[in-house]
């Protein structure tokens, strides 16, 4: 049923861009809230066979980037929610580049332009692993939401970049997030 890889080949990699949707997990190294996070809108890309980078987009929270910068440790869950059932993890440790990063600029054109990006997590993977999926349901994809588009659009640059001071600097555990603008 399950197997693990050693490397993203190109039979994974087709299935990972072919979700819609896929899950951050993390976790703080010594107690807190384990946090899982469903990310979307096309922010997904396979940068090497051992390494994947996501663009993260400004939230309610900011658990993976405070959990990322304590401990590292991160898993990407893929699952088929359309075709044949199947389920891909990528487990590793993550590193945060933030915007304004000279790294961020290099990296940032794998990913559409989003107002409300905030950094890019980047994920070097020690276990790529699938297993069958046959307990997930089917849904149909209908389509993107807009909603955070539409929201970051109404702040505008400035209204985000004040939405992260006041909401993205410290995680619901305490640790630290997003530094504030100065």
């Amino acid at each position: 049923m399950g197997r693990t890889y050693e490397a993203i080949d190109d039979r994974i990699a087709e299935f990972l861009r072919a979700q819609h949707v896929f899950f951050v997990g993390t976790a703080p190294a010594d107690g807190g809230h384990v946090n899982v996070s469903p990310k979307g809108l096309d922010t997904f890309a396979v940068l090497g066979p051992r390494t994947v980078a996501y663009l993260d987009l400004t939230g309610s929270g900011i658990e993976t980037i405070a959990h990322v910068r304590e401990n590292g440790r991160i898993t990407l869950l893929f699952c088929a929610f359309e075709g044949a059932p199947r389920i891909v993890r990528l487990s590793g440790h993550g590193r945060v580049v933030e915007v304004g990063s000279t790294e961020f600029a290099r990296l940032a054109p794998r990913f559409g332009a989003y107002m409300s990006a905030r950094a890019i997590i980047e994920v070097t993977i020690d276990r790529i692993a699938d297993s069958c999926g046959y307990g997930v349901p089917r849904y149909r994809y209908e389509g993107e939401r807009t909603k955070l588009l539409e929201w970051a659009d109404r702040r505008g640059p400035d209204g985000v970049a004040t939405y992260r001071d006041e909401n993205n600097t410290r995680s619901i555990d305490g640790l630290p997030g997003l530094a504030p603008r100065r």
